[in-house]
């Protein structure tokens, strides 16, 4: 069944692109996960800028990031793409798990802010063609952030690619995230220092046929 599945959604992402001028990748995932980290990844490596500012301190892209026309290629394929970064996906926002890093006023700013940011990125999910839901590969993959993300994906019948990020971290497992998720493909990467990034370009332009 899980196999049925996977050709069905590489056919489906395959006839996509092809029958679209402008599709829409978003990149999806709990805050902190590495999603802005890897959109930078990907804007470097084939347009030569940055898309965005990364921050130790959850809820850093708070609006919706777009970044249009990239193409991908390798052995004589391509895929042409919107990049769509959003803000990370949270059940809860609380304003005092700012303080330590500003005060109250500005604490208060971004919790408001960064609820925002989470309605407008699930709202955006119907636009979107596929998405890459980026986790992060040191930490337990069942919590309900994660199972809400997918959940929605899987309402919508989005093509997803599960990214596993941080894989340079001892503390990283990619096979607990393959367990947590075994309807979906799989990547291990570092967005921050590109390991592992050829395979995961491989996989878009897998998908895309």
């Amino acid at each position: 069944m899980i196999n049925f599945l996977s050709k069905w959604l590489n056919k489906f992402f395959n006839n996509l692109f092809k029958r679209k001028k402008k599709v829409k990748l978003g990149l999806y995932g709990p805050p902190n996960g590495g999603k802005t980290t890897l959109a930078n990844r990907i804007c470097q490596d084939w347009l030569g800028e940055d898309m965005g500012k990364v921050s130790e301190i959850a809820h850093e892209t708070r609006e919706i990031q777009i970044k249009e026309q990239i193409t991908i290629k390798s052995k004589g394929r391509e895929i042409n793409f919107n990049l769509v970064d959003t803000p990370g996906i949270a059940t809860k926002i609380d304003y005092e798990d700012f303080l330590k890093y500003m005060n109250e006023k500005d604490a208060k700013k971004r919790a408001k802010e960064a609820t925002k940011g989470v309605i407008d990125a699930i709202k955006w999910l119907d636009d979107m063609d596929t998405v890459i839901v980026v986790l992060d590969a040191t930490k337990d993959p069942y919590d309900q952030v994660n199972i809400t993300i997918i959940g929605n994906l899987q309402a919508r019948n989005i093509p997803v690619l599960l990214v596993a990020n941080k894989i340079d971290l001892k503390k990283a497992d990619t096979k607990k995230i393959k367990s947590a998720f075994p309807q979906y493909d799989i990547v291990g990467i570092s967005a921050k220092f590109g390991n592992s990034m050829d395979e995961f370009y491989e996989k878009l332009l897998n998908m895309a046929g």
